[in-house]
């Protein structure tokens, strides 16, 4: 019996926030610290036919999650920067699915390998710097209507989301034997 299409899109569950405590803070913190290195880890040995293969059904290809990642991790980065910065910012959302199909997503991949080194360094130094205060600061989303993200969230939101995508190059690499 095939996977369910939930597990093939959500390898590594689906996003559920946790009360914010020092501990949490700490593990996600750390995902994010060694994401860029799990990420290779995830690719090392993929040929251009692999990273070409999707994920799932209908799902993005295996170069386009590690051209999206950081494309994604920058924009929360600056949203981080904004909500540090500025009272409770309205942040601009972007049509991920849309980046995703721009020609800089099919090109290789270590240019965005080693973005995804940089940015994470000043990323986790920022977020191991904050203040209790500092991760209670928050931001408008337009596609959140429930209320102001914090940084808390943001955080939480990002460790899982690096885990997400690493975990879709690997439970592929998994099923196809890679």
């Amino acid at each position: 019996m095939g996977l369910m299409i939930d597990e093939l899109r959500y390898p590594a569950g689906r996003f559920s926030p946790v009360t914010p405590s020092d501990e949490v803070r700490r593990a996600a913190i750390d995902d994010l610290a060694t994401l860029p290195r799990q990420m290779r880890d995830a690719v090392a040995g993929l040929n251009d036919a692999q990273l070409d293969t999707p994920y799932r059904d209908g799902g993005w290809t295996l170069r386009q999650v590690v051209h999206h990642v950081p494309d994604s991790h920058l924009n929360a980065y600056v949203r981080l920067k904004l909500a540090l910065t500025e009272d409770a910012p309205t942040i601009k959302p972007y049509d991920e699915k849309t980046w995703a199909g721009l020609a800089d997503a099919r090109m290789p991949i270590e240019p965005s390998l080693l973005l995804l080194d940089a940015l994470h360094a000043r990323w986790v130094t920022l977020f191991r710097a904050m203040t209790l205060e500092q991760y209670a600061r928050a931001f408008s989303h337009p596609e959140y209507p429930e209320g102001l993200l914090t940084l808390d969230w943001l955080l939480q939101q990002y460790a899982w989301h690096s885990r997400h995508h690493v975990a879709h190059i690997t439970s592929l690499r998994q099923r196809q034997g890679w």
